[in-house]
């Protein structure tokens, strides 16, 4: 009943009917909740302001994941049942395993960069003497939209034809052609251009875990560090056997954070390449099926793949972040 909106009048009082429902349920809710009183009617009243949250939950979010695993049964039109052939499709199309490689690319690159990073900033700046200013220059590009990055990295990577008079206005062909060389469309080179695209996420989520370690670096007791220095360990020893085994929770925890992230990168790709010259993954790839041509039933695959692969990561952190509770 709520897909048959077609025109923007028609959308907006779709909203504004789902906005009058809620609220129609919340007045329910604190009707019945004043009503209740004592102890025996606390139960009740905690099952009652669980009711709104567990709606939206069926209306939001399990009923959508279902109806988006039953569609991905179905052919882009979403009318005839094709079993299991859009699935074959990704694991099979030359293009959809280019996603899938790219994909893969992102995982296995941009979680480690960036947590690697990030704990190594933070031990170089931690108690030193601009240590405040040093952290706020890395957290920046957290305090910004990946497309506001995207862009800002986009004229980084900018070409520009070597004729004449013409001005490189992107930096690294810049720096290219200070150094003798031909500006390079940079972002057209397959596999290239992946991992141009691969450092900006890096360039944002490194104040991330810079941010968290950094926390779990000063929560490492005094006494130990100082029991080391005594004991004349140097720099390698006290990272490698007291820095990093104290903060390793922590350290599993960012990158599971940022790996979630990163499965479910869409804006770089969307607004730096548009998905195109071989950069595009699975995120990207299940809007363009599914809005861009018109195949629903393979955007549904993917959305649906893309589900399976952030679970075990979304179990694995909840899993480390109960077990650091429990120490």
């Amino acid at each position: 009943m709520f897909n048959t909106a077609s025109t923007t009048p028609e959308k907006l009082l779709q909203m504004l009917a789902a906005l009058l429902l809620f609220a129609a349920v919340m007045g329910i809710v604190l009707f019945f909740a004043g009503r209740l009183g004592g102890r025996k009617g606390d139960k009740w009243v905690g099952y009652l302001y669980l009711l709104p949250v567990v709606l939206l939950l069926l209306v939001g979010l399990v009923y959508p994941g279902l109806r988006t695993i039953y569609e991905s049964f179905f052919d882009a039109a979403g009318k005839a049942f094709v079993g299991v052939d859009n699935y074959k499709t990704i694991f099979t199309d030359k293009d959809q395993l280019t996603v899938l490689r790219n994909t893969v690319i992102w995982v296995v690159i941009t979680p480690f960069l960036a947590t690697a990073i990030g704990l190594v900033y933070a031990i170089l700046v931690d108690k030193s003497r601009f240590e405040s200013f040093a952290k706020a220059l890395i957290f920046l590009p957290m305090s910004i939209s990946f497309v506001a990055a995207s862009v800002i990295w986009k004229f980084m990577y900018e070409y520009r034809p070597d004729q004449g008079n013409v001005k490189q206005i992107g930096l690294i062909n810049q720096i290219i052609v200070w150094l003798g060389g031909k500006p390079v469309q940079l972002l057209i080179e397959s596999p290239l251009n992946t991992l141009l695209l691969i450092i900006v996420m890096i360039w944002i989520q490194a104040g991330f875990a810079m941010t968290v370690l950094s926390a779990a670096i000063k929560a490492i007791p005094d006494d130990i560090v100082e029991a080391a220095r005594l004991d004349g360990v140097n720099a390698w020893t006290m990272f490698r056997n007291i820095t990093v085994p104290s903060v390793r929770p922590t350290i599993v925890v960012v990158l599971t954070t940022i790996g979630i992230g990163t499965l479910k990168v869409f804006d770089i790709v969307r607004t730096m390449t548009g998905g195109n010259f071989k950069t595009s993954v699975v995120a990207n790839e299940f809007y363009s099926q599914t809005f861009r041509a018109d195949n629903q039933g393979l955007g549904a695959a993917l959305a649906v793949l893309l589900f399976i692969l952030v679970i075990p990561v979304v179990a694995y952190n909840i899993r480390q972040v109960r077990q650091s509770e429990a120490r």
